[in-house]
């Protein structure tokens, strides 16, 4: 029996070799605890760290018991929230982000670099401009729409000859990218109700969005992550090139497909929630890897778990930074990805002229 005869996409022969090897990284269903354990711990701080600190006893009694105190009002009202939204935005852009680099065999890619993240923007723009749409909540239909139509785009034309290749990705994604940029700049600069509403959620945060922001886009985001755990599996094969993961018994079409599906119901849903954040889709998969190896079976949950962690992290970071004032936690996230991302690029040479 050959090899081909005995392939499993769920367990391909490179996930088999690198388990059996000793010193190599493989992940575990621990670390994966102790990842939970940190979310948690994270959401914590989140409902105690602000303007007025609240003590981690007061904070449980009041998410479980709450009373008539300002203490209570605050964790209910503004922090609960908050702290929901930034787990579950850092959770799907983790996801999306280890599935464009899984799937598209780059990685540099993220939702950011390859125009999804700039084509939801656009679309919330236009229906500010045209539709004069003021609700945080209505905005989520059009950033939905407009990272389905960017996603589909850039694959489109990056496949034109020979199928989507990790250079023609990057270069197509930013030129869509920088159209979407232009068009914005465009409207904003010439309508100024446009650019007063456009402002507040571009620069990227969860504060003053409320419970009904959270439901809005919780049912995309649970999709996106069902349409992820099914394309998951056969990342690893996809990684050996479309024939020869065709040959394994993989349809590359289909789980790109489905990959792109996924990629735009969690980009979509996490920029209608709390507007465009950088950087950490592209960080988080890299991270991961650090930890458990190139096993996109482990990857990929690793990289929704830590998005989570970072992204409220950021936002509790951005709280303290400036002592009364706060920073959103977008511009945090770009003052610390950039550098981080540099690092990435120069560190493993992922980006040769």
């Amino acid at each position: 029996m050959t090899i081909l005869d005995k392939a499993d996409p769920a367990n391909p022969p490179s996930a088999q070799a690198s388990s059996s090897v000793p010193g190599v990284r493989t992940g575990s269903w621990r670390v994966v605890g102790i990842l939970v354990v940190g979310v948690l711990v994270c959401a914590v701080l989140s409902l105690m760290i602000g303007n007025v600190g609240i003590s981690p006893t007061t904070s449980v009694r009041a998410l479980f018991a709450p009373d008539n105190s300002q203490a209570a009002a605050i964790i209910q009202q503004l922090r609960l929230p908050r702290t929901a939204l930034l787990i579950v935005v850092g959770l799907a852009l983790g996801l999306s982000g280890a599935l464009m680099q899984g799937q598209s065999r780059n990685p540099l890619a993220d939702p950011g670099l390859l125009g999804i993240s700039e084509g939801a923007s656009l679309a919330v723009v236009l229906a500010i401009f045209w539709l004069h749409i003021s609700s945080p909540v209505a905005y989520g239909w059009f950033a939905l729409l407009g990272a389905g139509l960017t996603a589909w785009l850039v694959f489109s034309i990056s496949a034109l000859r020979g199928g989507p290749s990790p250079l023609t990705l990057v270069l197509t994604g930013a030129a869509v990218s920088a159209l979407a940029s232009a068009i914005i700049t465009s409207i904003i600069t010439s309508n100024v109700s446009t650019l007063d509403q456009y402002r507040f959620w571009v620069v990227g945060s969860a504060a003053g969005r409320g419970l009904d922001v959270f439901w809005q886009v919780l049912p995309f985001l649970a999709l996106g992550v069902v349409l992820t755990v099914v394309c998951t599996p056969a990342i690893n094969l996809l990684q050996l090139g479309d024939d020869a993961a065709r040959a394994l018994g993989v349809r590359p079409g289909l789980h790109k497909f489905l990959g792109i599906c996924a990629v735009m119901l969690l980009t979509g849903g996490a920029v209608a929630a709390c507007g465009p954040i950088g950087f950490l889709g592209l960080v988080a998969p890299h991270v991961a890897r650090l930890v458990c190896g190139p096993d996109y079976r482990w990857v990929v949950p690793y990289s929704g778990l830590i998005g989570a962690i970072v992204l409220t992290l950021a936002d509790i970071l951005g709280r303290v930074i400036a002592g009364g004032a706060e920073v959103q936690v977008g511009i945090v996230m770009a003052l610390v990805g950039g550098p981080v991302f540099v690092l990435l690029v120069r560190r493993a040479r992922l980006v040769q002229l």
